[in-house]
């Protein structure tokens, strides 16, 4: 009988360890389905930049204005840019910079607002060492779901607690006046109430800031440049890291979405770009601007870590991502 019980209390052990076991093997193949975290660790001067991942979107090349299917086709060639039947992968990225003390988030991606795929800023925050409450300040570079959304948790509350929202304020006085649904294009109307939402949220904690490009008002020193054309008052931001050019960090926005086709080409807009006229002026300007200074780049649509310089190259320009770099160690004492 003891012989019997014995027998059995170590089929039970070997079942539960094969189901252990199994569990484990399943969990190991989900996860060699992943990605590592999606951050990455830039030091720029005095500045440290985390790069943070919130997925990736597809773009359709037939929404590439200001050029034939078959020029689009022709600089795409030889590009190698992911592409499904939905579209050209698009990165969605935003930046944490420390600088002056402030933990500096740069745009916040899309939470929720765009369903699978995206809204991870806030878990590669935290993959990053960094907690939500640990950020300062929040400056979004325009009023669009994929930049402002990830600014609300999905109670609908601040993601970071403890951080002012700063706008242009010709892009707040858009989004939140009245005659914003009528002038957005019909299809677009449902960002309307995605941007007012988190607007609206962070004006009543006391938390909503604007400015206007050049007031000196945003913190840390950081410079407002005004790059209007894909919303009424998009913003990038010139973050100083020292007195040398290549110690300066530009994040432009959505000054380039198609990064393969606009860098060449300047002149080729988005179809969804609010005044194409402007947003090819103001992607131009930057572009001349950031490759003749040496800035470096952070733009929230380039191949993650979107992080680099832009360099003239023929009649256009070319991107030169970041190599991948080991973090300087600390000094000693």
């Amino acid at each position: 009988m003891q012989l019997a019980r014995s027998l059995a209390t170590t089929a039970l052990a070997f079942a539960g360890a094969l189901a252990t076991g199994h569990a484990l093997a399943q969990q190991q193949a989900a996860n060699t389905q992943q990605q590592v975290p999606g951050y990455y660790h830039q030091v720029i001067g005095t500045l440290r930049v985390t790069a943070l991942f919130d997925g990736v979107v597809p773009l359709p090349r037939a929404q590439i204005a200001g050029m034939t299917p078959a020029q689009v086709d022709k600089q795409l060639q030889g590009r190698y840019v992911p592409e499904s039947p939905a579209g050209l992968q698009t990165a969605v990225n935003a930046y944490l910079v420390q600088v002056q003390g402030r933990r500096v988030l740069i745009d916040a991606g899309t939470a929720d607002c765009f369903g699978g795929g995206l809204g991870h800023v806030v878990d590669n925050l935290q993959a990053a060492g960094f907690a939500p409450g640990q950020v300062d300040d929040v400056l979004v570079t325009h009023a669009h779901p994929d930049h402002l959304c990830g600014v609300l948790g999905k109670d609908g509350k601040p993601a970071f607690p403890n951080a002012t929202l700063w706008m242009d304020r010709t892009e707040a006085a858009y989004w939140q006046g009245p005659g914003a649904e009528a002038n957005t294009p019909k299809d677009l109307r449902f960002i309307v109430a995605l941007a007012r939402r988190p607007l609206d949220v962070y004006s009543a904690a006391g938390r909503l800031r604007t400015f206007e490009p050049g007031d000196g008002s945003l913190p840390a020193g950081i410079e407002a440049l005004a790059s209007h054309g894909h919303t009424p008052g998009h913003a990038s931001f010139l973050v100083p890291g020292g007195s040398a050019p290549r110690d300066k960090l530009l994040v432009w926005g959505d000054l380039v979405h198609y990064h393969a086709v606009q860098f060449a080409n300047p002149k080729a807009s988005y179809e969804v770009d609010a005044d194409r006229a402007q947003a090819i002026e103001s992607r131009r300007a930057m572009l001349q601007r950031a490759s003749r200074e040496g800035w470096w780049v952070a733009g929230a649509h380039l191949p993650f870590p979107g992080l680099g310089h832009a360099r003239v190259e023929g009649k256009g320009y070319a991107w030169v991502p970041a190599e991948y770099s080991p973090l300087p160690l600390p000094a000693s004492p």
